[in-house]
């Protein structure tokens, strides 16, 4: 029996990390504290990030449940004794209080109104996702990845993995971003997370972006991860050269670039499922582009008072459905574990 990925019940049921606890490695804009954690003293070093983007509240969820649950093992523990865990469970407490209005820890499932009526998101320039130092010296960027980047710094060697819990609003299904350096040595990886989401029911997202903003397809459910440097190209492109020198390095990048051959991740689980996006390869999609004036429409009629429960039935009625919390933990989970995984099976090492 694999020793990690049969923990997600126990994980799920520690009582989430309180916001006082940890270490305090810099404050946010807003002085609300950032706060860190490492556990164990294994010589494979992992780090897992969360809240990048203050409107995916899953991740921090998952996240701060962990912090408890390994602090309750015994040290002879496998999780401990064989990895060095690095954990940021919230580096956007900001983001998070913003966001507050329209969810809370305890919910299973998350409201489509209340979403619509308070989400908020950062725009580009302000994404923490894509904010980290350009070099050491670059203090031009938000506190938040100034405190993290520095505290990465202090590792006493490099991380074998990177894992950044983020979200979608709106999706066919799951989907997982796999570095692009690691897209020839995912196998294991791709069937794990396939075979946990074919057994929970789901179809996966599915979309082909033909190397935009450095999304390569891999497969139904898989793509390469974004990278800044293709971001930026996508804007010049456009002739939108102010928005394209707002991105910095993203945490999968500058995790990378602190040594080794880390395999960095990103998971990108739906809020809402749409049925039927993906059925057609796009872009363009033409399912998914409905879906999208649909949601516009929502939003404006519920931010402009209108009778909540007329979007509500009109959801219900076009197949829109809440992915529940407890299927993104797990979902995430299974990405950590099989990229574990396929880093200790060794299957297919880097070239040299």
């Amino acid at each position: 029996m694999n020793p990690r990925s049969d923990r997600i019940d126990e994980i799920l049921a520690s009582e989430p990390v309180g916001s006082c606890a940890g270490h305090r490695v810099g404050s946010s804009r807003e002085g609300r504290p950032i706060l860190a954690f490492r556990r164990g003293a294994g010589r494979r070093r992992i780090s897992l990030l969360g809240g990048c983007h203050a409107d995916e509240p899953v991740g921090p969820r998952l996240l701060r449940h962990f912090v408890s649950y390994l602090t309750s093992l015994p040290h002879d523990d496998v999780l401990l004794r064989n990895y060095e865990w690095w954990l940021v469970p919230q580096i956007n407490p900001d983001g998070e209080a913003r966001n507050r209005t329209w969810y809370d820890e305890h919910d299973a499932v998350f409201d489509l109104v209340r979403y619509l009526a308070g989400v908020v998101r950062e725009a580009p320039g302000d994404d923490i996702e894509f904010g980290f130092p350009r070099e050491p010296s670059d203090d031009a960027v938000r506190p938040e990845n100034r405190a993290v980047y520095d505290w990465w710094c202090g590792a006493r060697g490099p991380f074998v993995l990177h894992v950044s819990l983020h979200g979608m609003g709106f999706a066919a299904g799951p989907w997982f971003l796999i570095d692009a350096a690691w897209r020839d040595r995912s196998d294991l990886l791709q069937q794990s997370c396939l075979a946990k989401v074919t057994d929970l029911g789901y179809v996966p997202h599915d979309v082909d972006r033909r190397g935009e903003k450095g999304f390569v397809r891999l497969g139904r459910g898989f793509c390469t991860r974004p990278q800044s440097a293709a971001m930026q190209r996508h804007f010049q492109t456009r002739g939108d050269s102010e928005t394209a020198a707002k991105f910095r390095p993203n945490s999968m990048e500058t995790v990378r670039a602190l040594g080794g051959d880390p395999l960095t991740l990103v998971t990108e689980m739906p809020l809402f499922i749409t049925p039927g996006v993906g059925e057609r390869l796009g872009p363009p999609d033409p399912v998914a582009e409905e879906w999208k004036r649909t949601v516009d429409r929502w939003r404006a009629h519920v931010r402009g008072d209108g009778d909540p429960e007329v979007v509500r039935a009109e959801a219900r009625e076009m197949g829109l459905r809440p992915m529940p919390v407890r299927d993104h933990m797990i979902l995430q989970w299974t990405l950590i574990t099989a990229g574990l995984e396929q880093i200790e099976r060794g299957l297919a090492s880097p070239s040299r």
